[in-house]
């Protein structure tokens, strides 16, 4: 697929440093006041559905809006499907685990896809 512009690796960090700060900003005052133990499984559930949610609605997490990128299927160019975006979410544990190596892949690979990206089918470009 060409003619779309590659959001490259810095730029995906800096979203993801961005999305990270809101959500230690959302998420500490709300641990701080429930004092629940065993609030990781529900956090990794609540933001699966938030994080999803966001890719669908607006193609983007409001770090990816911050700095002019969405998600597209990487046949198409069109938003993804509901299934292809939960692919992706939990496609994150493949490209964290062998050393973020599916992260940094962003940075070598031509269409710049991290290995959630490929497994997924999905790729990330500037929005117009």
């Amino acid at each position: 697929m060409s003619g779309y512009e590659y959001v490259g690796f810095w730029r995906r960090l800096l979203a993801a440093a961005i999305d990270l700060l809101i959500l230690f900003v959302v998420t500490t005052p709300i641990l701080l006041a429930i004092h629940v133990r065993r609030y990781f499984v529900v956090e990794y559930i609540v933001l699966a559905v938030v994080v999803i949610a966001f890719w669908r609605r607006y193609g983007a997490t409001p770090g990816k809006m911050a700095v002019g990128a969405k998600i597209v299927d990487a046949q198409t160019g069109e938003r993804p499907s509901t299934a292809r975006l939960v692919v992706r979410y939990f496609a994150y544990l493949v490209s964290a685990l062998p050393l973020f190596l599916g992260f940094l892949w962003i940075g070598v690979s031509r269409r710049k896809q991290g290995f959630h990206d490929k497994i997924a089918r999905t790729m990330v470009i500037y929005d117009d």
